[in-house]
């Protein structure tokens, strides 16, 4: 029996148009668990025919799909976008522009903002710390609770959580309460990065998802790079308090658009309220929280405030470590996991993650770092050290919107990733080449490769949404890749600092410089980063002087060894990159409705 074909081979019928003879039995759907309902079912077809598939999320070539009437029609031309869906995508884009800003335009003011607000190096550290922690802890919460009450209420309950805390931080009169500000603008910044790429899946089909994830990923470059400058730029023309200002007009730009113009298909709540939140996973939620916080805070204080020798830094780490085992055996447990196990059921999927992890280590630890390089060795000032990387911004920007574009030229994503990770390696490895006193076309022209790397990298998304079984299950997904990558981030920044300290202190013990008078605070190697303000100012000889810069120069160069060894291992984690079809017309139960 002939069926209508879609361009890739997959047969097509519905489920009313079938006759009765050929009509296979079901369970009643009131029978049916919510795993039954949202995951492939294969039926024992007639003779003759191709096994069935009954979901949307199913994406099998030379497979007779059955749809029901209010599911996508793949043979269909596809639909122009509607004006509410292209002021919604504008709206994801300025809250993911606001975040991203957010998360790198504070470390180069923490000094100063130390200074007004009389920090100790604790508060400094917690300051710095808490938003990322806070972020990362609450990603899969709000994936999770998206999927359950749907995408719109936690995704404003975040906007709402990241105003109130942009507030709190401007006003702030002491560093407890810019920590509470901090805190609060992560909480809200973590639901915000994972909830609008979430909801951008829900909008998008498989096939056309590529164009848009590269128009987000201007506003995502743009922000994440111009961090460090906007930061600068407060602190030297205005007050860091613009920091937390800045977000409230760009929140009041973003937020109306999506509240009127972000039409999502509601979640059926058939049960009442206490009943669905006693579905949610509280146990798993606590235990991914408290995993992550344990293992992450000494990792970050180790070596700065504590050795890591220290049972201050080993007993809470390996703590950490055994609630993160506990939390993994427990989510098979739940019916609705907030991690399930099968999302990590596809080798693809799971090398995707590596990847993930390996980008963030590389991306967070070296826009930390560039900066302070120019200010230490070429003795640039905040707004001069952002002014050259400029070119890096804006080849970034450029090389991330059109790298989705990039994927039909290359057949597919998987030679696409791999150059990816060339350009990036080659990137951080020539950045080793900095020197003091380095020609203008170096200090503009090094890093642009290592920008070129990072930005093609958000082709991760790609292979993560794409490896899923089940479309409905691309949220958690996402939210699984972009806290892998932000835990790297965190664990990049901490080998980064590490390696800053260790280096520091152990060229600085081989040199012959004598640490008097103005260097005296160098004696102690958790002061060199907040030493190089001073670097401009000091009043001693040449020669003294540059041998200081060539101790900051080594320790920073020792940084762009590791991340190039660490970008090799994304490189040779790609090689088992499977390629995956990106021709999916399948919508999720959340999509956008006009």
């Amino acid at each position: 029996m002939g069926y209508p074909e879609a361009a890739d081979g997959i047969h097509l019928r519905t489920i009313n148009s079938r006759p009765a003879a050929t009509a296979y039995p079901s369970k009643p759907e009131k029978e049916k668990t919510d795993l039954e309902r949202n995951s492939i079912s294969e039926e024992s077809p007639e003779d003759g025919e191709t096994a069935v598939t009954e979901t949307p999320g199913a994406r099998l070539r030379g497979a007779t799909i059955i749809t029901s009437d209010d599911n996508l029609n793949t043979t269909e031309p596809r639909a122009t976008k509607s004006l509410s869906f292209k002021l919604a995508f504008v709206g994801l884009a300025v809250t993911t522009f606001v975040f991203q800003l957010d998360a790198t335009c504070l470390g180069i003011a923490l000094p100063t903002i130390a200074r007004d607000l009389a920090g100790s190096n604790l508060q400094s550290f917690w300051a710095n710390l808490a938003y990322t922690l806070c972020g990362l802890v609450m990603q899969p919460v709000w994936a999770s609770v998206s999927n359950a009450f749907g995408r719109k209420p936690p995704l404003y309950a975040s906007i709402v959580l990241f105003f109130v805390g942009s507030i709190v931080f401007a006003l702030a009169r002491n560093m407890n309460t810019l920590i509470v500000a901090r805190a609060l603008q992560g909480f809200g910044g973590g639901g915000i990065d994972v909830l609008a790429e979430v909801i951008l899946a829900d909008m998008t089909t498989l096939d056309e998802r590529a164009a848009y994830l590269g128009l987000m990923a201007i506003p995502a470059a743009i922000g994440n790079i111009l961090g460090p400058m906007v930061g600068a730029l407060f602190t030297t023309y205005a007050s860091w308090r613009w920091i937390g200002w800045v977000n409230l007009p760009l929140l009041g730009v973003g937020a109306p658009m999506l509240f009127f113009f972000l039409k999502l298909r509601p979640i059926p709540l058939d049960a009442t309220l206490r009943e669905n939140l006693d579905r949610l996973d509280w146990v798993g939620m606590a235990l991914v929280v408290i995993g992550i916080t344990i293992f992450v805070v000494p990792l970050s204080w180790a070596g700065a405030l504590f050795p890591w020798a220290s049972w201050q830094t080993l007993v809470p780490l390996l703590l950490g470590v055994v609630v993160m085992a506990v939390f993994v055996w427990y989510e098979k447990i739940p019916a609705a996991p907030i991690i399930p196990h099968r999302i990590f059921h596809t080798k693809t999927g799971n090398v995707t993650l590596v990847g993930a992890f390996i980008h963030g280590m590389i991306l967070v630890g070296l826009l930390q770092y560039l900066p302070l390089l120019y200010q230490a060795v070429e003795l640039q000032t905040p707004i001069a050290s952002a002014v050259s990387l400029l070119p890096t911004v804006i080849v970034s920007v450029v090389v991330a919107a059109g790298s989705m574009a990039m994927v039909p030229l290359f057949g597919g994503y998987v030679w696409l990733l791999r150059l990816s990770w060339v350009i990036l390696t080659l990137g951080v490895g020539l950045l080793a080449l900095f020197d003091v006193g380095s020609s203008s076309s170096m200090r503009y022209g090094l890093p642009i490769l290592w920008g070129q790397g990072v930005a093609l990298l958000r082709l991760n998304l790609l292979p993560m949404q794409a490896s899923v079984k089940n479309v409905d299950d691309t949220g958690l997904a996402i939210a699984q890749l972009l806290a892998i990558r932000m835990f790297g981030g965190l664990v990049g920044l901490t080998i980064s600092s590490a390696i800053f300290n260790n280096v520091f202190a152990s060229t600085l013990a081989g040199t012959t410089i004598e640490l008097t008078g103005a260097l005296t605070p160098l004696k102690d190697a958790a002061n060199a980063v907040g030493f190089i303000e001073v670097l401009r100012s000091l009043q001693i000889d040449p020669a003294t002087l540059d041998a200081v810069l060539r101790v900051y120069l080594r320790s920073f160069q020792t940084i762009f060894y590791t991340m190039t060894g660490l970008s090799a291992l994304g490189l040779f984690s790609s090689v088992f990159l499977d390629e995956i079809d990106l021709t999916g017309r399948d919508l999720g139960n959340q999509r956008f409705e006009d």
